[in-house]
């Protein structure tokens, strides 16, 4: 796969890291409290290599034919995140490597994956304001959901939310912390919130997991994210 990306090297990589923890501080969290998933949709393997470089070994994935497609000559250290919505396919072949699956929204989901991967770790995905075909559970069916997961054996670590865009920094900002709340009412620990434009203001409402591609790698390759799939999934 050409990315373009031959100027990405663990040593940029580690220079952007330091400029992300440096406003992960700034925004009033502890950098080693917070997880960067450095997201490598659409880039090559080297893109993961230099992530790995940098010290970064937590990785995420949109799509399920690409992970897998990386799972070979991926480094071994790799915790591998996935951030979709995979098909259900392509379930058993990924259950065995994704340590924390981001994107659970719907019940059925949820019985699909733990039949596939048993107790595997997931976090609920919040349907935040935005288009109505955007993944996730809306707010109120969110406790329903989480209950369903863990009765159906899941390990349901926490939330996951998309800010909404186009927003203000109010409205994002008002996003996550609404997301929090549910979450601490919840009583799960794990909020993972935030991509490379907005990672800053999640972290000041409390998230413990950002997700992040440009901050770390810089602009994607042309084509790479096209308009549907940012409106369902974000610009990481």
């Amino acid at each position: 796969m050409s990315t373009g990306l031959t100027a990405v090297t663990s040593v940029t990589v580690a220079e952007r890291l330091a400029a992300v923890r440096d406003r992960i501080e700034r925004a009033g969290a502890h950098p080693g409290s917070v997880t960067v998933v450095a997201v490598t949709k659409g880039l090559g393997p080297e893109a993961i290599d230099a992530a790995v470089g940098a010290g970064l070994v937590d990785i995420g994935e949109n799509y399920a034919q690409e992970m897998l497609s990386k799972l070979a000559t991926a480094p071994a250290e790799v915790r591998w995140h996935f951030l979709g919505q995979p098909q259900r396919n392509k379930l058993a072949r990924l259950a065995p490597h994704v340590r924390l699956w981001h994107g659970l929204d719907t019940e059925e989901h949820a019985l699909a994956l733990a039949q596939r991967g048993p107790a595997a770790a997931v976090l609920v995905q919040v349907r935040t304001a935005g288009p109505r075909g955007r993944h996730g559970a809306s707010p109120a069916q969110v406790p329903a959901l989480v209950g369903s997961a863990q009765a159906a054996g899941l390990d349901v670590r926490g939330l996951m939310a998309v800010a909404p865009h186009p927003a203000t920094g109010t409205e994002v900002r008002r996003c996550f912390w609404e997301v929090a709340g549910l979450a601490a009412a919840l009583g799960l620990s794990e909020l993972s919130m935030g991509m490379s434009a907005d990672f800053d203001l999640a972290v000041a409402e409390g998230a413990t997991i950002v997700r992040l591609g440009t901050a770390l790698f810089g602009p994607r390759p042309p084509g790479v994210g096209v308009v549907t799939d940012e409106a369902k999934l974000g610009c990481y």
